[in-house]
């Protein structure tokens, strides 16, 4: 299949995410105000909004900002809040616990992740991410950042899978999925290897597709599969504004604005079949702008995409997602 066709065939499976104009209307406010549109997250059933909170960049803040964050994004129409128990060694969780959990968990989608690799220390997570958050039970909960195949063979091996099926059981969770950043080969192994997950968080933005694509090769398999997307550094991480570290801005070539504007970046990730586009605020005032963002999109056809991607395509590299292997 050519890049053409094959975009073409992503933007016709967006369009059968969308909740149906009925439904739209009738999630459209809840008891909080207006909501943001939502996407079914695949198997899950879930209706999520298209827009979520990241928890690391939430948890860089200090307490009066994070707390005016997360009440920003509530007003503001999100409902998905996104943590891991990695994150500020518990400190985004804290956070979440501290400023979402008491006034408003029965209205949004909270979910965490885990790096363990054992069984042990796995469940030890969890029920630390659960006092933490203040909060009886996740939304979706996902074993996080696997960066190779080797690295999924030894968890799985291991028994990972069985601890997260365990705790879906007992009712302490309610979804189980994955997430990885270095490699698409590492998620495809978790693909070969099982079908029990519900959920992928990865990579995808307009500079993926010409270089170790997770697009390309990675959310063909999560669409025929039906498993809900969650799209991630839809700017690099902060390498569309030149960086070259973890959620920082830097002096290399610039993505954004030099190539593309950040409508044009986000509105091309939205397109495709994810279910949540993930985003990193740094202020308040980033965080409305893509709020904004999100209530102006209306659709990219793949003609757009084509463009869009060859606008940036020499570009590509690990320059500009230096997070990749």
């Amino acid at each position: 299949m050519n890049r053409r066709t094959f975009l073409e065939s992503l933007t016709a499976l967006t369009a059968g995410m969308l909740l149906p104009s009925s439904r739209q209307h009738d999630e459209g406010h809840d008891r909080h105000g207006d909501v943001l549109p939502r996407r079914i997250l695949g198997r899950t059933g879930e209706a999520v909004t298209m827009l979520g909170v990241g928890g690391w960049h939430l948890g860089q803040m200090n307490p009066r900002d994070a707390q005016a964050t997360v009440e920003a994004a509530i007003e503001g129409g999100i409902r998905f809040f996104d943590s891991a128990e990695s994150y500020q060694a518990g400190g985004s969780e804290r956070y979440l616990g501290r400023f979402l959990v008491p006034k408003y968990r029965d209205d949004v989608f909270l979910m965490t992740k885990s790096t363990a690799r054992r069984p042990i220390r796995l469940r030890r997570h969890l029920e630390d991410s659960l006092r933490r958050m203040n909060t009886e039970y996740l939304d979706l909960w996902q074993l996080h950042a696997v960066y190779s195949p080797a690295d999924v063979d030894r968890a799985l091996d291991n028994g990972v899978l069985d601890v997260m099926e365990k705790a879906v059981e007992e009712g302490k969770v309610r979804h189980i999925g994955f997430t990885g950043h270095r490699t698409y080969t590492a998620h495809l192994r978790v693909l070969e290897r099982t079908d029990r997950f519900e959920t992928c968080q990865m990579p995808i933005n307009v500079a993926d597709v010409s270089y170790e694509s997770f697009i390309d090769n990675v959310l063909p398999v999560l669409t025929e599969r039906n498993l809900g997307v969650i799209a991630m550094k839809t700017l690099s991480n902060g390498g569309f504004f030149g960086g070259s570290s973890h959620g920082q801005h830097g002096n290399n070539p610039r993505v954004v604005p030099n190539r593309l504007s950040i409508r044009e970046a986000l509105h091309f990730v939205w397109s495709l079949p994810v279910s949540v586009l993930i985003t990193g605020p740094d202020n308040v005032e980033q965080l409305h702008e893509k709020i904004g963002l999100a209530r102006s999109y209306n659709g990219m056809n793949a003609e757009e995409h084509k463009a869009l991607v060859a606008r940036v395509a020499d570009m590509a590299g690990r320059r500009v997602e230096f997070y990749k292997a």
